[in-house]
C-alpha cells in the first residue's frame, strides 16, 4: 500500500471511464446480452411510441451483434448546447439521451429508458460499435471502438430506394468485461419474443448467420395469446384479459398511464408470471406487480363475500388469490423509478395504486357477470386459504442442535442392539416406576404415559406432535409418523420391540386400542414389520397355601375365564374349596417390581401378544381401513352402536 496520500492521489473518471471501471454497476457481466438489450429496449421504445412495426436482429458469423429498427432514426445534427454531433453525445455521454423530457410532446412520453446511460455503456464495454441513421433523406454513419470515436459521422444523401428513417447498432462486446463472451439465445429470443407479445402488430426477427435460421414473431392477440403459449394446463375459468390507461385530463395519472394484463388459474402445473414496463421485462417484479395483486385480490374478496361464500373461520389473504395465478402484465408508467441500472425492479410507489384501480373494477364486473365462473374461482381460493391455515398448524419435533432430543420420561436401556431392545409405553407414572424398578435395564427401556392417548384416527400427520404424549412416543421409538404407502426412514428404530403396558381392565383396554389406533394409521411400518406387542399382565392372583411337600405358591391369571380354569385345576389336584385367596389387582400400579417383573416383563414368564393385520380377511379391500374407522371414527356413534349390539356376545370370539 503506497504510503503517500497527497492531492495526486485522487484520481477523476471522465467520459465513459466509471463504466470500464466498475461495470458491474450499469450492466449485468455474466454474459453480454444486457447490454445488446439496451439496444434493443430503445428500437423498442420507437415502436412503443408508435414510430416504427419492424425490429430486427442478426447473430453474424464473425460474433458481432446488429439490431434494426424502421422508427425515426437518431437525431444527426449538431447539438445547440454541446457543439458536437449529438449521435455522438448520445453513444458517449454518460446520462444524455431524448428520455427526459416526458412532457406533452417529447421525444419518449412512455419508454423504459431514464437515466440515459444505456447504449453509452454498450458502447464504452464493447470493441466495435457501428451506428447507421436513415433520417431526413439522408444517411449518416458514425464507429466506436471502446467507447471512443474511430470514425468520425459521416453523412451522405440517401439513394433511390434505400430505406427513409430507422437506425442499425452493430455491437462486438469486449469479452474481458464478462464472464462468458456467448450470448444465451434462448434467453435473447425470450426477449424478443416478450418485446412482439407487448406490442401487437410489430414484427421481431431474430437471425442466425450461423445456421441460416430466422425466428420471426409477430402476436395479433397479444398478451393473451403469450400467456396460452406458456401455461401447461387448461385454467378453470376463461382467460381474463384487458387494459386500462388514463384518458386526457385523468386528476392523478398522465395520459396513457395505466395496465395492460391477461391473468388465469389452474388447479395444477407450472406457473407463468411475467411484468414489463414501457415494454423492460422486471423479472424481480415491483410495485405494478403488488397493483395487480392488490386489485385481483380486492375483486376476488369483494365477490367472495357478496355471494357468501366464505367458510367460518377461514380468513383470505392475498396469497390464496395468487397461489394459482399466472399472469402477464404490461404497465405504462410516466416516469419509471427501477431498481438499479438493469430495471429487474420497479419502485414507484404510486405504480400500486395505479394497477389497482385499472384491474380491480374490470375483474369485479366480470364475476359477477359470470357467477358460476367466480364461484370455482371462490373454491379454488377458499382451498388454499383452508390448506395454508392447515399447514400453519403443522407442529415440528422439537429439535436441539439439529437432533431430535429423547423425551426426559424415557428411561433408556444400555443395549444398543436393536433386535434385543425392547420399549414399554407403560399406563400411568405409578406403574412406570414400578416398571423402572422391575425392568432388566440392560436391554428394557421404559416410557410412562400420562392419562389416556388422543384418539389420532382422524388427526393429520402434520398435527400429531402438538400432542405431547405422541411427540414423546415417536422421538423415543426412533421412526416420524407416516401414510401406508409412504416409504418411511426406518434406519432411526431404536426399539425391535415396542410394548403397550396397561390396566388388565377396560381402562386399560381403551389405552391398548387409542395406541393401536395410533400405530395403525400413523405408524403402519411398525406394525407390518412385526415391531408392535401387547403386554398381558394378569387381572387376578391366587394365593395357594402349602400342603404337604407342597410350598405356599402364587399363581397368576389374565382374566375371568383363567381364573376359573385354574380353579377347577386347584380341586383336581386335592386343594379344598375355598382355601385359597384371590385378590383382583385394580391396576398395574398396585403390582411391586418383583410381581410385574415376573408376570409381564420377563421374557422367560410373560405373556406378550404380537400385533399383526389379519392377512387371511384383509386382503388389500379396505375392511380394514372401514373397520377402524367405524370403531373410532368421530361421526361413526350411530354405526358403533349398532355393531356393538351385533357382535358384542362374540366379545371374546375371533371377530
Amino acid at each position: 500500500m503506497s504510503q503517500v496520500y497527497s492531492e495526486d492521489s485522487i484520481r477523476v473518471l471522465k467520459g465513459l471511464e466509471p463504466v470500464k471501471e466498475r461495470p458491474g454497476m450499469y450492466t449485468r457481466t455474466e454474459n453480454p446480452l444486457h447490454i445488446i438489450q439496451e439496444v434493443i429496449d430503445n428500437a423498442a421504445d420507437e415502436a412503443l411510441g408508435g414510430f416504427g412495426s419492424v425490429i430486427a436482429v442478426t447473430l453474424h458469423s464473425d460474433g458481432m451483434v446488429s439490431i434494426e429498427d424502421d422508427g425515426r432514426g437518431i437525431p444527426i445534427g449538431i447539438h445547440p448546447e454541446e457543439g458536437v454531433p449529438v449521435i455522438e453525445i448520445v453513444f458517449t455521454r454518460l446520462h444524455a439521451g431524448g428520455k427526459f423530457n416526458k412532457k406533452d410532446g417529447g421525444a419518449y412520453t412512455f419508454s423504459g429508458g431514464l437515466h440515459g446511460v444505456g447504449v453509452s455503456v454498450t458502447n464504452a464495454l464493447s470493441t466495435y460499435l457501428g451506428v447507421t441513421v436513415w433520417r431526413d433523406k439522408q444517411v449518416a454513419s458514425l464507429v466506436f471502438s471502446g467507447g471512443d470515436v474511430t470514425e468520425a459521422l459521416a453523412v451522405r444523401p440517401a439513394t433511390r430506394g434505400e430505406k427513409k428513417n430507422g437506425t442499425r447498432v452493430t455491437v462486438a462486446p469486449d469479452p474481458k468485461y464478462f464472464d462468458s463472451p456467448n450470448i444465451p439465445q434462448a434467453e435473447l429470443e425470450r426477449v424478443l419474443r416478450s418485446k412482439a407479445v407487448l406490442m401487437p402488430g410489430v414484427k421481431v426477427t431474430l437471425t442466425n448467420e450461423k445456421t441460416g435460421q430466422t425466428h420471426t414473431w409477430l402476436y395479433e392477440d397479444g398478451l393473451q395469446g403469450y400467456l396460452r403459449e406458456h401455461i401447461e394446463d387448461e385454467p378453470l375459468i376463461p382467460y381474463f384479459g384487458g387494459e386500462w390507461f388514463a384518458p386526457a385530463g385523468d386528476e392523478t395519472y398522465a395520459k396513457g398511464e395505466g395496465a395492460a394484463w391477461v391473468l388465469a388459474w389452474t388447479a395444477q402445473g407450472g406457473l407463468v408470471r411475467e411484468s414489463y414496463v414501457n415494454l423492460i421485462a422486471t423479472p424481480a417484479g415491483g410495485t405494478h406487480e403488488a397493483g395487480v395483486r392488490e386489485g385481483v385480490f380486492g375483486a376476488v374478496k369483494s365477490f367472495i363475500e357478496l355471494h357468501a361464500l366464505l367458510p367460518k373461520g377461514v380468513k383470505l389473504i392475498s396469497d390464496d388469490v395468487f397461489a394459482r395465478t399466472s399472469f402477464v402484465l404490461s404497465a405504462k408508467v410516466l416516469d419509471p423509478q427501477f431498481q438499479g441500472q438493469t430495471k429487474e425492479r420497479l419502485n414507484n410507489r404510486d405504480a400500486v395504486k395505479l394497477v389497482a384501480q385499472a384491474t380491480r373494477p374490470a375483474l369485479e364486473l366480470w364475476l359477477n357477470q359470470h357467477v358460476d365462473y367466480g364461484k370455482l374461482l371462490a373454491e379454488l381460493v377458499i382451498a388454499q386459504a383452508q390448506a395454508r391455515n392447515k399447514a400453519a398448524q403443522k407442529v415440528e419435533k422439537r429439535k436441539s442442535s439439529g437432533v431430535a432430543v429423547l423425551p426426559g420420561k424415557l428411561t433408556d436401556c444400555e443395549s444398543t442392539d436393536l433386535l434385543h431392545n425392547e420399549l414399554f409405553l407403560v399406563e400411568g407414572d405409578s406403574a412406570g416406576g414400578s416398571a423402572k424398578m422391575g425392568r432388566d435395564k440392560e436391554f428394557q427401556a421404559i416410557l410412562p404415559l400420562r392419562g389416556k392417548v388422543l384418539n389420532t384416527l382422524e388427526v393429520d400427520k402434520d398435527r400429531l406432535f402438538a400432542n405431547n404424549e405422541v411427540h414423546d412416543m415417536a422421538v423415543a421409538i426412533g421412526v416420524d409418523p407416516h401414510g401406508p404407502n409412504d416409504a418411511p426412514d426406518m434406519t432411526g428404530l431404536r426399539y425391535g420391540k415396542i410394548c403397550i403396558l396397561s390396566d388388565a381392565d377396560v381402562d386399560g383396554s381403551h389405552i391398548q386400542v387409542l395406541l393401536l389406533t395410533l400405530f395403525y394409521k400413523h405408524f403402519p411400518k411398525l406394525v407390518e414389520m412385526g415391531h408392535i406387542y401387547i403386554a398381558r399382565p394378569p387381572l387376578f392372583r391366587i394365593d395357594v397355601p402349602a400342603r404337604g411337600k407342597k410350598l405356599a405358591q402364587k399363581v397368576y391369571c389374565l382374566d375371568a375365564e383363567e381364573l376359573v380354569r385354574i380353579q377347577d385345576k386347584l380341586l383336581k389336584d386335592g386343594v379344598k374349596d375355598g382355601a385359597w385367596q384371590v385378590s383382583r389387582f385394580k391396576g398395574l400400579g398396585e403390582m411391586n417390581a418383583e410381581q410385574l417383573w415376573e408376570t409381564t416383563m420377563n421374557p422367560d414368564t410373560r405373556r406378550l401378544s404380537q400385533v399383526a393385520l389379519n392377512t387371511e380377511r384383509v386382503v388389500d379391500d379396505g375392511a380394514s381401513q372401514l373397520m377402524m374407522t367405524m370403531l373410532m371414527g368421530k361421526g361413526e356413534a350411530s354405526s358403533r352402536r349398532a355393531w356393538l349390539e351385533e357382535k358384542g356376545n362374540l366379545v371374546n370370539a375371533d371377530i
